[in-house]
């Protein structure tokens, strides 16, 4: 019997601890009181405010939260929740206030002390503290290794800073830690970080280490456009001409809707090696394959026209303008081309006719993620700070076949 009785012991020590545990689980002491950390959770005031806060209703979400935290002050999530909602209302002081009182908290473990200090970090962050947030988000990588959140927002400060080579230290930490599902995006961001990193180096003329840079991002990602343009540029400042013009012609292939970053480099190489009718030759091939690229009709007619053949250049103008009539670059073409010919009267009637309900604009560009517009393209978005996410917008075309892809539109 001595063993049964035993069993019945260890069974009912267990059922015991278990059932302390589940106390200690859902209870809490704070200043002498017993408190029932479930209670915060099942109230009215703290189911409210997370549906405020998902339907973006940030104020109603603030003041119902803050009455679910004066049912339990020792409630750790609904502070930090509300921390981060004064922040995002451009209450940073508050937001700090709120966070640094929780990291005086003496029973706060590892993680929940990383958390708080993330959220601090962010609150510095936004507040334009830049060397605070940098050391918030050391402290959270001290405290939690593998936190991708301040990883995240650590190399996003050391871009702002153009702290290149920290950044792709950084990068390479996440990318280890994303594993493979974000190994094509580690490997975009990792080749463009190479590309500021050369950049740099070029800006000191320091060719060959600017070179090996410009060929370690295209090793990482071939779609990466400005490091053929650099690298170009190196091998042009290095007189090849011969390497560069290759360099460049390979970003045309890889990146053909990019090709008229290089026109005015490649127009120049050429003529530097004494073949000009190549830039003619490459703009019909652009024009052939993609009949709606209005860049190449527009570098092939300033061409002509320093050749002195500005009446056919201003017959390519007017096909560049049926594609696009709103761009304004094809109009400031038609200008200069009209200038040289001394506005013969028949040519300036037929493109105000063509023009006559257009509006003009700069070229304008789009990130896809957060939609930021700029009058110019960009590597790295101002805003979202993602890399490689901007697109020509285009007001919609006169005379596109619906067979092509369709413009994009805001």
């Amino acid at each position: 019997m001595q063993p049964y009785y035993t069993l019945i012991g260890v069974l009912i020590a267990l059922l015991v601890g278990l059932a302390i545990g589940k106390a200690w689980e859902r209870y809490k002491l704070i200043e002498g009181r017993w408190i029932d950390r479930r209670r915060v959770r099942q109230a009215p005031h703290f189911i409210l405010g997370l549906n405020y806060l998902v339907a973006n209703q940030v104020d109603a979400a603030i003041e119902e939260l803050e009455k679910a935290s004066a049912i339990d002050p020792g409630a750790l999530e609904v502070k930090l929740v509300l921390g981060n909602l004064y922040r995002e209302k451009g209450q940073v002081g508050r937001a700090v206030a709120e966070h640094q009182a929780l990291l005086q908290r003496p029973r706060l473990n590892r993680i929940e002390h990383a958390n708080v200090l993330l959220c601090l970090g962010l609150d510095y962050r936004r507040g334009g503290f830049i060397d605070r947030a940098t050391t918030a988000f050391s402290e959270v990588l001290k405290l939690d290794p593998e936190n991708e959140a301040a990883l995240a927002n650590l190399e996003k400060l050391q871009e702002e800073q153009h702290q290149w080579q920290e950044a792709y230290v950084t990068r390479q930490r996440l990318a280890s830690l994303a594993g493979p599902p974000e190994q094509p995006r580690s490997q975009a961001i990792l080749a463009f970080l190479e590309h500021e990193i050369g950049l740099q180096a070029l800006k000191q003329h320091q060719l060959t280490s600017a070179a090996e840079r410009f060929l370690a991002a295209i090793e990482l990602d071939r779609l990466v456009v400005p490091a053929y343009l650099h690298l170009g540029d190196v091998r042009e400042q290095q007189h090849d001409e011969a390497a560069a013009i290759k360099v460049w012609e390979t970003m045309i292939e890889v990146a053909p809707e990019r090709a008229y970053l290089a026109f005015d480099r490649l127009e120049r190489a050429f003529r530097a090696i004494g073949a000009p009718d190549r830039f003619e030759a490459l703009c019909h091939r652009l024009i052939q394959s993609t009949p709606r690229d209005w860049r190449a009709r527009v570098a092939f007619a300033a061409h002509l026209t320093t050749r002195g053949e500005a009446a056919k250049a201003l017959e390519i103008v007017f096909e560049a303008l049926e594609h696009n009539p709103h761009a304004l670059a094809i109009h400031q073409a038609i200008w200069n081309t009209l200038e040289a010919l001394h506005l013969p009267s028949h040519l300036v009637a037929r493109y105000v006719e063509i023009t006559r309900t257009s509006v003009f604009y700069m070229d304008p560009h789009l990130c896809t993620r957060c939609r930021y517009r700029s009058t110019e393209l960009l590597w790295q978005c101002p805003h979202c700070h993602e890399w490689n996410t901007f697109v020509e917008e285009r007001i919609t075309p006169a005379t596109d076949n619906d067979s092509e892809l369709p413009a994009v539109t805001d």
